[in-house]
């Protein structure tokens, strides 16, 4: 009769842990199986493996973590606590649909010096570089990358000067650049700017001047002008 009661209760004991079993496993996955990690031995402190719990009906169950939570377990004065934190390796791809609601980070350090030229070229991992790196999100496929801070050149303004000879028209940017729309891109002559797609045309990393016209806006290319392009991209 105390076997039977001392079973009774043990199951009572474990069915609000199991129950939350079910909550646990469907966190990560919402369909197919998932494999059974290697038990905890009582009395250790893990990062992974499950905990062993047994059911109201006596059945064996297992709650364990997975795809970036990390479980811990620690007995001290004889008692057994285990916890899942955030925190740990995504096994599967991982995606929230936050569904129009806010997603955001709270307490996220403020650089408030200039950003060093140096990356974290060699930073593959956390704590393992220098310099900086910025998270970007590949549209394609949803996933978070970083990008190095000697990337930003490519979308940083550029600007380039040249010496006309005589009747010159064609400016060919150093590099090859392929140059934005007209309204990330400035011509000057001599420091007086040119009207955009009258004055000058943009193909490819080339800028065209187009002199000429009617009074009070005839003008012509002398040898010796200086010609500025300045454009963002």
């Amino acid at each position: 009769m105390k076997t039977t009661k001392r079973s009774t209760l043990l199951k009572k004991a474990f069915l609000a842990v199991a129950t939350l079993s079910f909550g646990v496993a469907s966190a990560q996955q919402t369909s197919g199986d998932v494999a059974k990690a290697t038990d905890i031995d009582p009395g250790t402190t893990t990062t992974g493996g499950a905990v062993r719990v047994i059911d109201n009906r006596g059945t064996i169950k297992y709650l364990q973590t997975q795809n970036g939570l990390t479980l811990l377990s620690n007995t001290t004065n004889n008692v057994t606590t285990t916890t899942w934190q955030l925190g740990g390796t995504l096994t599967d791809d991982t995606f929230i649909d936050v569904d129009g609601n806010v997603f955001g980070l709270d307490g996220i350090e403020l650089i408030t010096t200039e950003v060093p030229s140096t990356d974290a070229t060699t930073g593959s991992d956390h704590g393992t570089g220098t310099g900086y790196t910025i998270l970007v999100r590949d549209e394609a496929t949803g996933a978070v990358k970083k990008l190095l801070t000697s990337d930003l050149s490519l979308i940083q303004s550029g600007h380039e000067s040249f010496t006309a000879t005589a009747g010159q028209t064609a400016f060919a940017l150093t590099g090859s650049p392929t140059l934005p729309s007209f309204s990330q891109v400035w011509v000057y002559r001599n420091g007086a700017k040119l009207v955009a797609s009258v004055d000058y045309t943009v193909a490819g990393s080339t800028v065209t001047l187009v002199p000429g016209g009617s009074a009070p806006n005839d003008w012509a290319v002398y040898a010796g002008d200086i010609i500025e392009v300045q454009f963002v991209r």
